[in-house]
C-alpha cells in the first residue's frame, strides 16, 4: 500500500500495477506488475526529467530515479553514437518502465537505503526482439552498463538482464 502511494505522486496515467503471491521453482515471493495501455512511449530524458521533478516523491528519490535514467541516456548515447540530449527511451521510456526505476527507489529509501549486494549476473545469450530489430543479448545498452560488473552466460538462450535491470544494478 505505501509503494502504491507513492506512485500516486507521480504524474502517469493509463497504468494498472498487479502485485501478488507467486511460487516459482518452490521459492515463494511476489510478483510485481506493471501493465500499460500506451505500448512503447517514446521518451527523451528531459521528458522523464519533467515527469520525475514533477512528481510528490521526496527529493532523494527524484534525484536517484533522474540519476538512474541519466546513466541510461548515457548508456544508449554511447551506443548509437548520439548526444544524452538525442537519446529516445523506446522500451525503457514507457510508463512500465518509470514505474520499476521510481518502485525500486521509493522502496530502497522506505528500507532506509540498505547497502545492496549482487551476486554475479547471468546475462542469457541469443537475441532479443525490440524497437531497433533484433540485437544480441545482452543488448547493447545493458552491455555498456554491466562493465565492470561480474557476469556469466548460462541456461536457455533469452535475455536475463535487461537495460532496466542493468542500469538498476549499475
Amino acid at each position: 500500500e505505501y509503494l502504491r502511494r507513492e506512485f500516486e505522486k507521480i504524474p502517469l496515467e493509463n497504468y494498472e500495477l498487479r502485485i501478488f503471491a507467486d511460487k516459482r521453482g518452490g521459492i515463494r515471493g511476489l510478483c510485481f506488475d506493471v501493465v500499460s495501455g500506451e505500448g512503447h512511449g517514446h521518451r527523451h530524458l528531459s521528458d522523464i526529467k519533467e515527469i520525475i521533478s514533477g512528481s510528490g516523491l521526496s527529493d532523494n528519490v527524484k534525484s536517484r530515479v533522474i540519476n538512474v535514467f541519466t546513466l541510461l541516456a548515457e548508456a544508449e548515447a554511447k551506443v548509437h553514437g548520439d548526444s544524452v540530449e538525442h537519446v529516445h527511451f523506446h522500451e525503457v521510456g514507457a510508463v512500465d518502465s518509470i514505474i520499476d526505476i521510481a518502485g525500486a527507489m521509493i522502496m530502497l529509501e522506505h528500507m532506509g537505503w540498505p547497502q545492496v549486494v549482487l551476486s554475479p549476473l547471468n546475462i542469457g545469450s541469443g537475441t532479443v526482439k525490440c524497437e531497433h530489430g533484433v540485437l544480441p543479448v545482452p543488448a547493447p545498452a545493458a552491455a555498456e552498463l554491466l562493465c565492470g560488473i561480474e557476469v556469466f552466460s548460462e541456461g536457455d538462450q533469452m535475455e536475463r538482464v535487461t537495460p532496466t535491470g542493468a542500469v538498476l544494478v549499475k
